[in-house]
């Protein structure tokens, strides 16, 4: 397989291997994928050519301001540039402005198709590539190229046959031009460096050219204040130097100012040339001119700089046919200059972009970090508030106003929470941290569980919610407690911007394979302006001012996430203001078995599940003695501590079967405290229950692996923790604890 041959390497070789090398026509193969270009080099390989590998876009802007391409293979995503600006910008250099493009992608639709032929694309491989097709495709345009080439050359040579017949020494002249500015192109498009592009012009300049030249960059046409000054005295070595503009002699400062206005030849006068001696141009040695012209260096319109160059020679010798291989050496040299203006654009945009992009992932990862601790730090003052609340429900005298007061409470508490949970899930949802505990699930279950949640808040607004399941279960592999989460988001939206009094249908059924769950009603509608974007982040429907329908704007994104997550689809449809909205999801539905049997066992709340030895750990003084209190009533001895130094030293005397555990504790952390808790004999087959507001499923993980035994989040009901001490097989742990008693028994006697 060929490879890419360094530029300038044949400028060593033979002419016989340069002439050899030019039969051969490039190709420029871009990819990212290192064994995607390994694929396309070893089916390209057969065809014989200079095959040349880059692997992003900005390689490939650089090989092809470099030299020509029969055909450019390039890849539509690329993590820099992607396929279509790379095609854009080949597009505005005028060597590549016709290059064929082909584009090679994994997925093209109409839209992306018409994007790369509006790009100059001539064709579109689908990617896995077929060899054959490949190499036939390219082959097309190799042979094109080729052609094209013979035809270019055959023309140069019928050229060069008239003109050594009507003249040998012309003929001779415009071969040595023609290697010089051959030589030329090579030697300046071998840097994309400004600097370096104008000291190279000026080393071709003298002393093939001339024996004096001076270069005046511009910057957007205004003269730099510095210029570039080289010269050869004789036998003298070559001196290049700088110098400011204002040192120049006056009739040379207004030839490259007429240069630059009239953008064309300006040629000084012989009677000017003689009073110039060396030092005016800062130099030593004898340096007698007698001829001059300068020149500006052109790229369409623009200036890029002016080059005046003297000979020693008087015209009409030596100079008047260098003065147009001058002219050729400065078009040349402006294209070079242009590239490396380009080139520097482009980076300049590649660091501004990446600059911008880093930034903007910083604020989203800082605005993550925020939200997720904020979402923790509200969760600590509601967790003893809603285990307080459940105190005074135990405690209070059988009032209709201690009642009607703790209903109040326990709403606007489930309230909060459900904001705080949706404010937790845009940082899961803006860091990808939603996973799915995928099992068998019935949907109707999930529907039942979705209504339960809702139901308070439906009834709230004096709603009528109609359910309409099929008879038998609907079987599919998701995630429970996420699709019962879609359906309480979709139900909540339904009620809140439904008027009170409205109607909700819920309906369940299967169409073509797919689950089709139907959230309908006849509330406020979507308006038109808002439906295309009634999944965005935040988005919401006009409000007004008493807040009354509240709401952060992430339930239908969470929603739309979850839903996509298990494969499906949801959409939504409304026939504007007034008129009520629908919202429908499809999800891949496949019958399956649950597992299970006869055998599962139920267990029933264990006799010995009262009066047990728990421990509280939390900072929070209010949330551990709000639960204390809770615990307490439940007939369980109690103990709270504040940290974890002072749970372990408490361990040996209280010897708790049950620590209650909170994850951001100082000194040290929950999960600190567990690990040497499940090494302390004690506390060996203790339940430890971590209660905290981190409830990532990382932070779940980290907690099983620390030891613990359940995982719940504030704010937690203590209903539900009384209901796991009730629950948990205490039986099991007590024979295992005798076991091992009875054994270091018998090992001591």
């Amino acid at each position: 397989m060929q490879v890419n041959r360094p530029i300038g390497a044949s400028a060593a070789t033979g002419n016989d291997d340069l002439d050899h090398w030019d039969e051969k026509s490039n190709v420029l193969v871009v990819d990212d994928l290192p064994e995607k270009l390994l694929v396309i080099g070893t089916v390209l390989e057969d065809l014989g050519q200079n095959l040349v590998f880059v692997s992003s876009g900005g390689e490939a802007l650089r090989e092809v301001l470099q030299r020509e391409f029969a055909v450019i293979l390039l890849d539509v995503n690329m993590p820099d540039i992607d396929g279509f600006e790379t095609a854009a910008l080949i597009r505005n250099y005028k060597r590549s402005a016709h290059t064929p493009i082909i584009f090679i992608t994994a997925y093209a639709d109409e839209m992306q198709t018409a994007k790369g032929y509006s790009l100059g694309a001539v064709d579109y491989i689908l990617s896995p590539v077929v060899p054959d097709v490949l190499r036939s495709k390219v082959k097309v345009f190799v042979e094109l190229h080729q052609m094209h080439r013979r035809v270019r050359r055959q023309a140069d040579e019928r050229v060069a046959l008239v003109a050594a017949e009507s003249a040998r020494r012309a003929a001779e002249e415009n071969e040595r031009r023609s290697k010089f500015l051959s030589h030329a192109s090579r030697v300046l498009s071998a840097s994309l460096d400004v600097t370096v592009g104008a000291r190279l012009l000026l080393e071709l300049a003298v002393p093939e050219v001339a024996a004096l030249a001076v270069l005046q960059l511009t910057d957007d046409g205004v003269p730099l204040s510095q210029v570039m000054v080289a010269a050869q005295c004789g036998s003298d070595p070559l001196v290049m130097t700088n110098a400011a503009s204002d040192d120049l002699p006056q009739p040379v400062k207004d030839a490259l100012e007429e240069a630059r206005q009239l953008k064309q030849r300006v040629t000084l006068q012989a009677t000017t040339l003689r009073r110039m001696s060396s030092e005016a141009f800062g130099l030593s040695g004898q340096l007698a001119l007698r001829s001059a012209v300068a020149v500006p260096l052109m790229s369409g319109d623009r200036v890029l700089g002016m080059l005046l160059v003297g000979a020693q020679q008087a015209e009409p010798g030596h100079t008047a046919r260098d003065w147009a291989a001058l002219e050729e050496l400065a078009s040349r040299a402006a294209i070079a200059l242009e590239n490396a203006h380009l080139y520097r654009s482009l980076q300049s945009e590649i660091v501004e972009r990446r600059t911008a992009e880093a930034e903007l992932q910083e604020a989203n990862h800082r605005k993550d970090e925020f939200l997720a601790m904020l979402s923790h730090e509200l969760r600590n003052p509601l967790a003893p508030i809603r285990n307080a609340l459940e105190v005074i429900r135990r405690i209070a005298p059988p009032d209709p106003k201690f009642t009607w007061a703790g209903d109040v409470m326990d709403r606007q508490v489930r309230h909060l929470t459900r904001l705080v949970e949706e404010l937790l899930d845009v940082a899961r949802i803006s860091q990808g941290k939603i996973q799915l505990n995928r099992e068998p699930i019935d949907l109707r279950a999930v529907i039942a569980q979705g209504v339960e949640t809702a139901q308070p808040f439906i009834d709230a607004r004096s709603h009528t919610l109609a359910v309409k399941l099929p008879e038998t279960p609907m079987w599919m592999q998701g995630d429970f407690a996420r699709l019962a989460q879609v359906v309480s988001n979709l139900l909540h939206n339904a009620a809140k911007y439904s008027e009170d009094g409205g109607r909700i249908e819920l309906e369940l059924d299967v169409a073509d394979g797919e689950a089709v769950i139907v959230v309908r009603d006849n509330g406020i509608g979507i308006d038109e302006a808002l439906l295309p974007r009634i999944f965005d982040l935040f988005a919401q429907g006009t409000r007004s001012l008493d807040r009354m329908q509240g709401g952060l704007g992430v339930g239908l994104t969470l929603a739309r996430r979850l839903v996509e997550l298990h494969g499906g689809r949801l959409e939504a449809r409304s026939e504007g203001a007034k008129k009520g909205a629908e919202f429908r999801v499809f999800i891949p539905c496949v019958s399956v078995v649950r597992g299970g049997g006869d055998d599962d066992e139920h267990h029933l709340p264990d006799a010995g599940a009262h009066g047990r030895r728990i421990l509280i750990v939390d900072d929070n003084q209010d949330a551990a003695e709000s639960i204390a209190q809770y615990l307490q009533l439940e007939g369980h001895e109690v103990k709270t501590v504040g940290d974890g130094m002072q749970a372990l030293a408490c361990v040996s005397v209280f010897a708790p079967q049950i620590v209650v555990l909170d994850i951001g504790l100082p000194v040290l952390s929950g999960y600190e405290v567990a690990k040497r808790m499940r090494a302390m004999p004690v506390t060996k087959n203790a339940l430890l229950v971590a209660l905290t507001g981190y409830g990532q499923k990382e932070d779940q993980v980290r907690a099983m692996d620390s030891g613990f035994d359940r995982h719940f989040i504030k704010p937690a009901d203590p209903r539900v923790l009384v209901d796991l001490i009730a629950q948990w097989p205490w039986h099991k742990l007590e024979d295992k604890d005798q076991q091992i008693e009875a054994g270091e028994s018998s090992h001591a006697g």
